[in-house]
Parts: C-alpha cells; structure tokens; sequence
C-alpha cells in the first residue's frame, strides 16, 4: 500500500499523486476528466479522497475535448489526464483542437517508469515530443520536487497570454515518489506577457477621423472577456461589428450593430461592411483563410488597426497601419478612454442599417425531408434564452454558425482553426459539467457523432442530461457539397449508407430520443429534448441536397459567391 503523507524529522511528505491533486485544487481545479491506466493508478487512488470530480470517459480523445469545453464555457483552467502510450496518443487530437483554437487545459499524462524511459517499455509513448507543437509548453517529470514547479507555472502558462493547452507527462514512480511540503508551497509565476501599447495614440486618432468605421471581433475578445468593451466602443463611434466564428456571441447578435460572422461561409451584409468599411479595428483575430484573409478585397486606402495579445500575430497581416500587442480588454480601455466621443447616426450607419435589412435569413419553410435552416430556425425559437451551443464540424457547422443567434460570449462553442468533427459532444458534456442547470445542445451531422457516439455512457454515468441534434441525411455532407460543386458531382466515399437508429442506439446507453422526419414536428421534438432528464437525441432527416450557402469558393471572391437561397443582390 502507498503512504500518502508521511513526517521526517518535522518535514511532511505528501506523495507525488496527492501533491498534484492537492496543487490542482488549490488552482481553483473543480472537475477532471479522464481514462486510467497502469501508469496512472496512483493519481486515481488518491482522488478517492480529493474533492475533485473526476468525470470517467471512453475514449481519451474526448476527455480533451470535455475539458476544451469546460474551458471555453467558463474561461477557466480545463483539465484531463491519460495512462500512457495509448493514452496520450489518443488526446493529441483533443490537445491540438484545443491549441489552435488558444484554449486553456492542463493536459497530465502517465508514462512509464523514469528507468524506463526509451527502452520500447509497455505501452511506452514519447509524449513530450508529440505533444511539443501542440502545447505552449511541455515539462517531463523526472523528480517529485519538480511537480509544484509543473503545475503551479503550467497553470498559470496556460491561462495567461495567449492562452492554450499545457502538458505535464507524469512517470509512475515519480508519482509513488514523496514531495516535501515546503516545496509545495514555493510560488512559481509564469513570465509576463510582452505589451506594446505605445500606438494607442495613432488608433484613437485613425478611429476619430474615421467615416465608416468597423470593428472585426475574433476569439481573442472573448478570452480576454472584452466583450463588453466591443460593444462600448461600437456603441461610441457607431461601429458595426462583424466575427469570426470563434467570437460569435460577442455582442448579442440581435443588436442593431451585430453584422454576425464574416467568412466562407459568413453573413453577406458582414462581407459588404467588411470591404466598404475606411478603418477596420481588428480585435483577437488572426486573418485565418476561412475568416476574414480576403483583404485583397479592401480598398488600398483602408486602414486596419490589429490588437492582438500573441506579438506574432499582431501586424502579421501586411495590411496593417496600427500594431497594438496585449490584452484586448487593456487595449480597449485605453482606446474608449483616447476617444470621449459619441457619434450619432451618419450616412454610415443608415447604410449598415440597409445592408443589414437586406440579408434578413431566417429560413422557415414546412417540408419533408426537413431543411437544415428550418431546424436552425425552431431551435432559436424554443430553446431557452440561456442555453449554451456546441457544434461538430461540417455542414452542421456552418448552418449552426449562420443561422443561430447567439445572445451572449460563450454561448457557442466549436471547433474553429482545427475542424475536428466529433468536438461538439464531448465539448457539450464539459459545459454541462460546468453549468448543469442550463441546455447544452450539441448540433451535430451523422457522421461527426458516430466519431464520439459511446459518450452517451459518459453522460448518462454523470447524470449530465445534453442534448444532441443530428442533422442526418445519410452524408458526409461539407465533403460531399464540394464534390458536388467543383469535382463534377463525382461522389466517391461520402455516402454513409448504413447509419444506425441513433434514437435506439441512445436508449441502449440509457439516455432517450425522438426521430423527426417532418418540419412540424420539431417542436414537440425540442420541448421533450429540453425537459427530458436524461441525454436525449433529436435524429433529425434533413435534405441531403440542401448545400450550406452562401459560400465563397477556394480562393474565390465577390464576384463568385455561390447564394442558393440567399437573396442578396
């Protein structure tokens, strides 16, 4: 048997496994969710007697994205754990999701024995080289005394900055080994984030001057919980505001300002203020390729200001006047503050006012199979004001990302820089485990969720009732809509011909659902999801021939929008 603590010569010990949940709930840590193994019997032995919940998944792939949830619902520190070899292999999906998207998660592994260690051992991985361009930073435990160290500054690097996941890979007699508690209370803080805010004076001036101003909103706001900020600002100087995906939410999307997401697949009247605007204020965006990189559209004489908390991200575009490093809240204060002006309607805003009327596109249409938009549409109408949204990647994706309204920051919650499909239920579980008393709606396709579908268990276990909405018409539907578009409607292995019965697979697990083939029963389907208490799935047969539009081809640009039923002229 293990001694957990024990006294030498008036020193107390704590035994490596207890000192990291010890630390881990002195972060404030409240959940952890993960998959034991070998290496790891330590650590769980003595979560036994931790106040933390430890949440039992089925595959380690989703424990990442649990945890990748949990964060970006709260904007706290989430937290999984593996065995090693397999283990960890299995989160690096998870981790580098989690890494692109900057989303904060302590990632602990086991590993092997420290005399071990390169010797091909049983289930022996080198994490700490797979996880290297996935992490902000990496430590290998190789002496207990170093786990305050690990913990403490992995914490802190992870939720500092640009924040992102952190790996600890935890060697099993390190774990057994004891850790002095005076180490344990040594403090540890991570190095300051670099800030340059000296052209804060050129940005008040640049927006003072400016005629059509417009504020471009990444996830970065929302990380730095300057959302409040944006909307103080658009509200100064008459700005409208458009997103990238991961910053949908970031003001209520029914203001009269909120243009909604820019992008391939983005709003129409947010890509037309987008080009028109003369000063464009980038806030925690990166310019991605499925965002707002078509700047070779804008004018030469439209200036562009970036904040952007990752030095190598600000001013990375060549477009840009005004280069502000740090932290999007900071650097708004300070901008709000240059200002003290209040600009009132102007020949800009009545033209973001028209712009906006004309891509009104709620899509309400009865029919057999069920529209995707149509779907959309019944879920803004039934779900409650405070639920939260997560989505798998795909169509789904997209339809979710146009056509919901969001009302609040981190109300939606995907998988953006990554694309991983199988995100959203897990990351749905995660936000559950973080708010129990609010809807939690994964919109997934048929093909995403059959990738994370035994997480019913994990749901059901934890009495943690989510909701999942699978848009099923039998496709991998994104892969399929540009076979169909660019490659001559040349389908080759998008068709999934032999789906299950997700309503009696879910039963199987314990939870429950409702299979809905006609528009008019989306509402029944909805109000039983929302009080139903145990997991439940709405298996929804949407139209396989319904592509997500509008949408601006690879490489392509205005002149070659495909609009389907968009009616923008």
């Amino acid at each position: 048997m293990w001694v957990s603590s024990l006294i030498v010569r008036d020193v107390l010990f704590v035994r490596g496994s207890k000192a990291i949940l010890t630390l881990l709930e002195r972060q404030g840590v409240e959940v952890m969710f993960g998959l034991p193994g070998g290496t790891t019997i330590p650590l769980y032995d003595d979560l036994i007697d931790s106040d933390i919940r430890h949440v039992l998944v089925r595959h380690e792939q989703c424990a990442a994205h649990m945890a990748d949830g949990y964060a970006r619902a709260t904007g706290r520190l989430g937290v999984c754990t593996s065995t090693s070899g397999p283990g960890s292999t299995n989160m690096v999906t998870g981790v580098a999701t989690a890494y692109v998207d900057s989303s904060p998660m302590l990632v602990l592994t086991g590993q092997v024995a420290t005399g071990a260690i390169g010797n091909q051992s049983f289930q022996e991985a080198d994490s700490f080289s797979l996880m290297m361009p996935i992490t902000k930073h990496n430590f290998r435990i190789l002496d207990p005394r170093d786990i305050p160290e690990a913990i403490k500054r992995g914490a802190a690097i992870a939720t500092t900055g640009r924040m992102g996941p952190v790996h600890i890979d935890l060697p099993s007699d390190v774990m057994k080994e004891q850790v002095p508690d005076n180490v344990m209370e040594q403090e540890f803080p991570a190095p300051p984030s670099l800030e340059d805010l000296s052209a804060i004076p050129d940005a008040v001036r640049i927006l003072k001057n400016a005629e059509r101003p417009l504020l471009l909103v990444g996830g970065g706001a929302i990380w730095s919980n300057a959302c409040s900020e944006v909307l103080r600002l658009a509200e100064m100087i008459m700005a409208p505001v458009v997103t990238t995906i991961m910053a949908k939410g970031a003001i209520p999307e029914n203001h009269p300002l909120s243009l909604g997401i820019i992008g391939m697949h983005g709003k129409e009247c947010a890509r037309q203020a987008f080009v028109e605007a003369d000063v464009i204020l980038a806030v925690g965006t990166r310019f991605s390729d499925r965002s707002a990189s078509g700047q070779s559209e804008l004018p030469l004489s439209t200036k562009l200001i970036q904040i952007d908390i990752d030095p190598g991200e600000a001013g990375k575009s060549p477009r840009t006047q005004v280069r502000l490093v740090g932290d999007a809240k900071k650097a708004l204060t300070c901008i709000i503050n240059g200002l003290q002006v209040q600009k009132g309607e102007s020949p800009w805003t009545r033209r973001i006012e028209e712009i906006s009327e004309r891509c009104q596109c709620n899509i309400n249409i009865e029919s057999n199979p069920i529209l995707p938009q149509t779907l959309i549409y019944e879920l803004n109408k039934h779900l409650p004001e405070d639920c939260i949204i997560t989505t798998e990647v795909g169509q789904n994706q997209m339809w979710a990302a146009h056509f919901f309204q969001a009302k609040y920051p981190r109300q939606f919650i995907t998988s953006g820089g990554f694309g991983t499909m199988g995100f959203g239920f897990p990351a749905s579980i995660g936000a559950k485990c973080a708010f129990p008393d609010r809807s939690v709606v994964d919109i997934a396709g048929d093909g995403s969720i059959q990738m994370v579908f035994q997480e019913f268990a994990t749901a059901v276990s934890e009495d943690l009732p989510v909701i999942v909405v699978v848009m099923n018409n039998g496709w991998l539907g994104m892969v399929r809509q540009w076979q169909k578009l660019f490659f001559d409607k040349r389908y080759s292995g998008t068709q999934l011909s032999n789906n299950p019965d997700f309503v009696k697979l879910a039963q199987a697990y314990g939870a429950d659902g409702v299979r809905v083939d006609r528009s008019s029963e989306l509402t029944e389907a909805i109000q039983r999801a929302v009080n139903s208490e145990v997991p439940f799935v709405i298996d929804a047969i949407v139209d396989p021939e319904e592509d997500v539009l509008p949408m601006i081809p690879p490489g392509g640009g205005a002149n070659n929008i495909i609009r389907g039923r968009c009616k923008w002229n």
